[in-house]
């Protein structure tokens, strides 16, 4: 089975004269089930129709997105992996230097808000043809929704794209539907019935059983009836309860959102894996060094999806779900053998997971028949009695993998859930993940340590965290390995104010390490600490949250976080001044750092004992977190920040 066709003459040599669908995308063409377009292409072409690629097209260029003709049925557009403006930009609003979804990493080679950008060149040369929307950027963006980089409120993308539909989620089973009901010869307008998709209407007396949330004009006068709609929104996201919602905007226009589909059987799951995917880039980019993300995925498995661990600054509620699904042992197996036959695997497969990795079955046996809770989370603020914490079939299938002929090491790099883990009352996969599963270094997400934070963040307690290193400290000691934690932390989100930031660097403190990399919040479309950020309140009891949003506040809230560097000792200062926390100023064992800053004129010799100290500092630290002496050891500058799948 060739690449999908990225010109005519290829579509000529597959012996296309008109392409069903022409699929515009602002990544570049890798033909792997990692990417959205791939696994979307390749389902369609399972059900027999063509699709044909443009990737990262000139959008100041309209013959760009010509030049595979036009499509018999509609226009298919995404933006990418990754929302646009996250791919482009820090939480900063800097402009990143590097896009690993971009031949050899280059940058600008899409536009900002690309759905829309390319959405509006298409109706502007071809104005009947159907154009649906799809991927990460379209499905979180598919009602109003905050836009942080314009600090605005927004219309959902349906109308600001100039497209009919949106095909939110994962998208499998509603594109399908789509494309059957287009080959029918139904108009786009009267795809009204198709769930998982949005559109847009001139009246609701076609729907049934609909909640009709604020209008936009009403969401742009008070913050807190955003927050109200956004709560609205939450409660319905399960494929199984969640309703029909009506958006209204000015001169008479409803966007209207369809329940979410069904969730994917492990039947499912198989089938559209073991579609023929080439599991690589297009060889066109070859010669500008490959694309840099299928690095990261060309010895991965995937294993499941959705998550039920409803952290308040993820998105995954909204487009995967909570409800997990997953593949077959078999299915998965069958990939792993077919990947150590590729001439570039060493023996490492580099992981086995999904959104969580630990996630291997719905959280409780009620979900598939009822859906998930609306108003309750199966592990905040304690896990429900219901939540069947079991990992006897992730440890089944690592089990299975490690056998296979060529596998040296089996690592797991997706997120782990430790609070899970420790529901979990056989301690099989603790004791095999540590033996068998870790590198060195096993990285969780406590994010903070502060409870009136982590309660904003939808996370754990302190203290489930703290039983959890114990506990992977006694493991490790029993073993006779020394092996480290990496903790992943976030500054400034919702709650978070300057005395909850010190109580954070005072816990690192005493702890005995200083991590390298932090990061900030960043407020993303459709997650519930975005709209925290937004309004100042928090959907869930419609309580005010402190937000910090001063760029100076928010570099303070950082630097305690890492307080010991020295190019953050003003910042440090001036937040314990501000606090009146000058006992933390001082040579005592308990402070954060001295009365002032090394002199400028014993500069070289205090570089010099620096760096002899640093080498001593080096012997002692290992790589992090050092099990059995937590309170001593430090942690490495080769942290590797990965806040896509913080858990």
């Amino acid at each position: 089975m060739p690449f999908l066709p990225m010109t005519l003459d290829e579509c000529q040599k597959q012996n296309i004269e008109q392409l069903d669908f022409v699929y515009i995308i602002g990544d570049a063409y890798v033909d792997h089930p990692s990417f959205g377009h791939a696994i979307i292409s390749r389902v369609l072409e399972s059900f027999g129709y063509t699709v044909g690629i443009i990737s990262q097209p000139d959008w100041k260029n309209p013959d760009s997105i010509k030049m595979l003709g036009k499509p018999r049925l509609a226009f298919l557009i995404t933006a990418g992996n990754m929302d646009s403006m996250v791919n482009h930009y820090y939480v900063s609003k800097k402009r990143r230097t590097s896009d690993a979804y971009t031949p050899g990493g280059a940058c600008n080679r899409r536009p900002d808000h690309a759905a829309v950008v390319y959405s509006n060149l298409v109706r502007s040369q071809y104005k009947d043809t159907p154009i649906i929307l799809g991927g990460i950027e379209a499905s979180l963006r598919r009602m109003a929704h905050y836009d942080y980089w314009s600090d605005s409120l927004k219309r959902s993308i349906l109308l600001d794209s100039g497209a009919d539909m949106i095909s939110y989620g994962m998208g499998e089973k509603s594109i399908v539907e789509i494309a059957d009901a287009l080959n029918s010869g139904m108009d786009v307008k009267d795809l009204t019935y198709i769930r998982g998709t949005v559109y847009k209407a001139r009246n609701t007396e076609h729907v049934c059983d609909g909640v009709m949330l604020p209008s936009f004009m009403e969401l742009k006068e008070e913050k807190k009836q955003y927050a109200q709609s956004f709560a609205i929104q939450y409660e319905n996201t399960d494929p199984y309860s969640g309703k029909t919602l009506i958006e209204p905007y000015e001169h008479d226009v409803y966007v209207i959102q369809n329940p979410p589909s069904i969730p994917l059987k492990e039947m499912e799951m198989d089938d559209i894996y073991a579609l023929p995917y080439m599991r690589r880039s297009h060889p066109s980019y070859d010669a500008l060094g490959g694309v840099p993300a299928t690095k990261e995925i060309q010895f991965s498995l995937i294993s499941n999806r959705g998550c039920f661990g409803g952290c308040n600054f993820c998105a995954l509620t909204f487009h995967q779900g909570r409800i997990v699904q997953t593949r077959s042992h078999e299915s998965i197996i069958k990939e792993a053998v077919s990947m150590t036959e590729d001439p570039d695997f060493k023996g490492y497969i580099h992981d086995v997971g999904g959104p969580t990795a630990n996630f291997r079955a719905p959280s409780c046996e009620k979900q598939l028949q009822y859906g998930v809770c609306k108003n309750k989370q199966c592990l905040f603020p304690k896990p429900c009695s219901n939540l069947n914490a079991d990992h006897s079939d992730y440890v089944s299938l690592l089990r299975k993998l490690r056998k296979l002929p060529n596998v040296k090491k089996v690592f797991i790099r997706s997120g782990i859930r430790f609070d899970y883990l420790l529901c979990d009352k056989d301690d099989t996969f603790f004791h095999e993940l540590l033996r068998y599963h870790v590198s060195g270094q096993l990285k969780v997400a406590p994010e903070h340590i502060s409870d009136a934070v982590l309660c904003r963040m939808g996370k754990p307690e302190n203290a489930v965290y703290e039983r959890f290193m114990k506990k992977y400290e006694d493991y490790n000691e029993k073993i006779g390995k020394k092996q480290y934690l990496v903790p992943y932390l976030m500054s400034s989100h919702p709650g978070s104010t300057l005395k909850e930031a010190i109580e954070l660097a005072e816990y690192i403190r005493d702890l005995g390490y200083m991590p390298q990399q932090v990061q900030d919040f960043y407020p993303t479309p459709s997650t519930m600490s975005t709209v925290m950020y937004y309004t100042g309140i928090d959907p869930r009891d419609m309580k005010p949250v402190y937000v910090v949003k001063n760029p100076h506040e928010k570099a303070m809230q950082r630097a305690l976080i890492q307080y010991k560097n020295p190019e953050n000792y003003d910042l440090v200062k001036e937040a314990l001044l501000k606090m009146h926390r000058e006992d933390l100023i001082g040579f005592g064992p308990k402070c954060l750092i001295p009365p002032r800053k090394m002199e400028k004129k014993g500069k070289a010799r205090n570089l010099g004992q620096k760096n002899a100290n640093f080498k001593n500092q080096k012997h002692k630290n290992g790589k992090g977190i050092k099990t059995g002496n937590i309170g001593k050891n430090k942690m490495s500058s080769k942290n590797n920040s990965n806040t896509v799948n913080r858990k």
